[in-house]
């Protein structure tokens, strides 16, 4: 696996209840700061190299924050997606962060547009790839991978704990052919998505994420799904920051007809084609994802 270099800053903040939410930093320690949220599955470092690269050469901070039930971060299932504000809300005041920007990635893209809608004063610009559209509400998207958790919601909500635990003995038992599994994944996946798997330094950041984020618990996806197929907490004409949105036309796991139905949702939106990408396309543009995020407010 190709080295990596760890985060500047790894912990834990206490956050609601008592709980803890876990993070990692890269680049500067004191520039702006962009919160990275991680998809469904994912933890708080599946954020690209090229993304740190940028980071440390422009001299912003990037946040990745482990979602509850992923990393070190407390397991604990929220009423709606808006409720995890809250917490980013203790988490960034304990690291002394005023204005924030935020990115979310696929399943992170909800979190990343709640952050707008609670913050906006404080958010200046938010992005999102390839974002989860919502399911139930005025704005739903039909079709698409995620149905399925819809018509498994009653399934997932009364098994989400050992559920929890069985998807955390199965990655610890495949962790020594982590690498092998995700090159049997990739094998299967549209161009788009194999094209970037094959390459080195994103498989690296991959298997770095996900043996990483899985040791002690992986209850994360799980309540993930559950709230997707919630109402989020806020509509999209509550975001009324400016969201910059990137998806690729050939995504196979959120259609790109979702992420259009969000943008023309939203107050103040542009939706920019990626074209011939599937589902992580956005990871292949994060310099460009980076320098417009900053250049917003």
């Amino acid at each position: 696996m190709k080295d990596l270099k760890r985060p500047a800053l790894e912990g834990n903040v206490e956050v609601g209840d008592g709980r803890r939410m876990s993070f990692a930093e890269y680049g500067s320690r004191s520039g702006p700061a962009i919160v990275w949220m991680h998809g469904t599955p994912g933890a708080r470092r599946q954020i690209p190299l090229e993304a740190r690269d940028y980071a440390r050469e422009h001299g912003l901070r990037i946040i990745g924050i482990d979602r509850p039930g992923i990393g070190s971060s407390t397991p604990h299932l929220y009423e709606q997606i808006l409720d995890w504000t809250d917490d980013l809300a203790l988490l960034l005041d304990t690291l002394s962060i005023e204005e924030f920007r935020v990115v979310g990635l696929s399943g992170g893209g909800p979190y990343a547009l709640a952050a707008g809608a609670a913050f906006p004063d404080r958010v200046p610009g938010v992005g999102v790839l390839g974002g989860v559209a919502p399911t139930v509400g005025p704005h739903a998207s039909d079709g698409g991978i995620i149905q399925l958790a819809v018509h498994l919601a009653p399934l997932l909500q009364a098994g989400r704990v050992p559920l929890g635990i069985a998807l955390t003995q199965a990655i610890r038992l495949l962790r020594p052919v982590a690498g092998s599994g995700l090159d049997l994944y990739a094998a299967v996946q549209p161009a788009g998505d194999k094209n970037l798997l094959s390459r080195p330094e994103f498989k690296a950041m991959f298997l770095d994420d996900l043996l990483n984020g899985s040791r002690f618990q992986t209850s994360a996806p799980i309540n993930d799904l559950i709230l997707f197929t919630r109402p989020w907490g806020f509509e999209p004409a509550d975001v009324t920051v400016p969201v910059r949105w990137w998806h690729g036309d050939a995504d196979h796991i959120v259609p790109f007809r979702h992420g259009q139905q969000v943008v023309d949702a939203l107050p103040d939106a542009t939706m920019t084609v990626i074209d011939g990408e599937s589902h992580l396309g956005g990871l292949g543009i994060a310099e460009e994802v980076l320098s417009t995020l900053s250049a917003l407010g």
